[in-house]
């Protein structure tokens, strides 16, 4: 079976298939390469994509976004709470996990992170569905190389709920490397340092590529770091600015701030081609215009240790991979961020002047590598993919905790996947009948600065003196970086496993099955929304046809006054008619029973006149048919 590739992105999403022996990026039913990562509720329909990104300046409450920085994190974490005040729409804590609060269908209704993402997903799998013209359920889709167990496994839940039989979950440094590795073909080993700067994520990977070989040395990075972090401070300045100019402050208004940051946004673009960017916003806030402009050295004056934070990771997959700067052959820029000059000055700065490798697109590259990984997965056998082998790692060292809060790790940050470790431990008392197993996540050494993924009890130890019993612990992690727990005590065979609790944020099966049923219902009453806007649009269609008919002067002629006077009429009280409610207001039968009863009174007089007018034309003969040829003289 067929299987995409799905870069599901912070700010833009991207989808891709590998056939013919090459992978097409699929564009989206607006012509686009790429997909807004947006979803809007209004009080008719969902929209999701272009339509719901051009849809949020006038409901920015309603018009969610950047959801991918709160999937598979807690409502208390840092960067939620963080995120609250910069984002437009509302986000309630509902058993301790963040999610979005909207106003659809004139109904309060809340979502999970996994939800939303979801129905993006679920609208890049319908892009290609289209494209393809079947379809289409099998797809790798990517994450951030620095997500964490909670969040990786939030993303497959996504992808169950959107109807995907995920095939497998890889890192987006990766895919890039194979976009970029396929594209430069070579039998000399490589090593490639992959620097992925989103809208929301940002990823550092060096990779050692040899002939289809991909073995991922190192990766670091930041998930919570990109260009809507740009975009903020460029907000927040703008605010400060409006507030000295006017007096006013224009934080609490949503949807002036929505504006701005739209603004924000553009003007950032602007300056990574030119030195100045203007700002015209007419009446922001209070009937207030707002004219501005900022320089290119302002700009990178006020992100400048949002910058620096982009080169500490890069340090840091060196030193992981021990790997000398000088060694690295080539740096890959992925990621519309990577476009900003001075972050391409530092980072070649950084490697002494190195030329900065912009062969492949930064925009497309991620979704291009998913593509093949999910041919290879499919069976697809030829020159490209018979070859390819990946080796990836993980992003965090796996641990669990011992006594006084210690972390002890089983398995390293770097150790390449699929893997497995087991560890025989043992009781801190004597005579203790259960222990529990907490499950870290984290580079200290005690377990209180790590990230806690969930834990499970084994009881039933018989009776002994502490340090008797023998409990092996064995961590796996499978290729999509997945973890699984499990515990035995060996004199009683006792045994414990989990696949990591809900308490790292996952949600549970019953959950999963509940939204999948919703995400059914909402796509029905979606493609019932559609049926009724085509209905509706064939409708007008045709009585816009008929009134361009009747404008004719040749029509006018075969016509009476009244036939004209007839269809003028009837067609100019269909489209009041339609005027008259909104398109999701009406159903489809009601349009085709309208567009029937039209017909029925206009149909008979084009008839008539075209019966008349077949009538009147004389017959062709060979003298009056028009000649094609040269005109020829019979000679005598």
């Amino acid at each position: 079976m067929k299987a995409i590739g799905i870069d599901l992105g912070t700010t833009y999403s991207c989808v891709g298939i590998y056939q013919n022996g090459k992978v097409e990026i699929i564009a989206n039913d607006q012509g686009n390469r790429t997909t807004p990562s947006y979803v809007a509720f209004t009080d008719k329909e969902r929209l999701t994509g272009d339509a719901a990104k051009q849809a949020e300046s006038q409901n920015p409450i309603n018009t969610i976004h950047d959801i991918k920085r709160l999937i598979g994190r807690n409502f208390t974490d840092n960067h939620v709470q963080s995120d609250m005040k910069a984002l437009s729409y509302t986000i309630v804590n509902k058993n301790g996990k963040p999610n979005v609060e909207v106003v659809y269908k004139e109904e309060t209704k809340q979502f999970t992170p996994e939800e939303i993402s979801a129905m993006i997903l679920s609208y890049m799998k319908e892009i290609a569905s289209a494209y393809l013209g079947e379809p289409v359920t099998n797809a790798v889709v990517t994450v951030p190389a620095y997500f964490n167990d909670a969040q990786r496994q939030a993303t497959k839940d996504a992808g169950v709920i959107a109807g995907l039989n995920v095939l497998r979950i890889i890192n987006e440094p990766t895919a890039a490397a194979i976009a970029y590795g396929l594209e430069k073909r070579t039998a000399k080993e490589q090593n490639i340092l992959i620097f992925d700067l989103g809208g929301g994520t940002f990823d550092v990977s060096l990779l050692t590529i040899e002939d289809g070989l991909f073995e991922v040395k190192a990766t670091a990075g930041d998930t919570h770091l990109g260009g809507s972090d740009l975009d903020n401070i460029l907000v927040r300045h703008f605010a400060e600015e409006f507030k000295k100019k006017h007096k006013k402050d224009l934080l609490p208004n949503k949807r002036a701030i929505r504006r701005l940051r739209t603004f924000s946004e553009r003007a950032k673009r602007t300056l990574s081609s030119s030195a100045t960017a203007t700002i015209e916003i007419d009446s922001l806030h209070d009937g207030i215009d707002f004219y501005t402009s900022i320089t290119r050295a302002r700009f990178e004056n006020l992100c400048k240790e949002k910058f620096r934070q982009c080169i500490r990771p890069v340090e840091q997959v060196l030193h992981d991979s021990q790997i000398d700067k000088g060694q690295v052959d080539q740096v890959v820029l992925v990621g519309g961020s990577t476009r900003i000059p001075k972050i391409q000055e530092m980072l070649s700065q950084f490697f002494n002047g190195k030329e900065l490798c912009r062969s492949i697109n930064p925009d497309e590259a991620v979704a291009y590598g998913a593509a093949v990984q999910a041919a290879v997965l499919s069976g697809v056998k030829d020159e490209t993919t018979n070859d390819l082998l990946l080796l990836d790692v993980t992003p965090l060292s796996l641990g669990v905790e011992t006594a006084g809060e210690m972390m002890c790790t089983l398995i390293p940050r770097g150790t390449t996947v699929p893997t497995q470790k087991t560890q025989t431990f043992s009781t801190a008392v004597n005579n203790q009948p259960a222990v529990t197993v907490q499950v870290y996540e984290g580079e200290r050494s005690r377990t209180i600065h790590n990230n806690k993924l969930g834990e499970f009890e084994l009881s039933g130890i018989p009776p002994m003196p502490r340090g008797q019993p023998q409990i092996e612990i064995s961590y796996s992690v499978d290729a999509n970086n997945i973890l699984s727990v499990s515990a035995v005590e060996k004199s009683s065979n006792r045994e414990e496993k989990i696949t990591i609790t809900n308490e790292s944020s996952r949600l549970s099966k019953e959950d999963i099955e509940r939204m999948v049923a919703d995400a059914e219902k909402y796509k029905e009453e979606d493609d019932e929304v559609k049926e009724k806007i085509e209905a509706k649009n064939q409708l007008e269609g045709y009585c816009f046809d008929l009134r361009n008919i009747i404008t004719e002067e040749e029509t006018k002629a075969k016509l009476s006054e009244e036939d004209i006077a007839t269809i003028d009429k009837a067609t100019q009280e269909t489209l009041d008619w339609i005027d008259e409610q909104s398109p999701t207001e009406r159903t489809k039968e009601e349009y085709a029973e309208r567009q029937k009863a039209t017909q029925s009174q206009c149909t008979a007089i084009l008839q008539n006149m075209y019966a008349q007018s077949q009538a009147a034309a004389p017959p062709q003969t060979a003298a009056t048919i028009p000649r094609t040829g040269p005109v020829i003289e019979e000679v005598d």
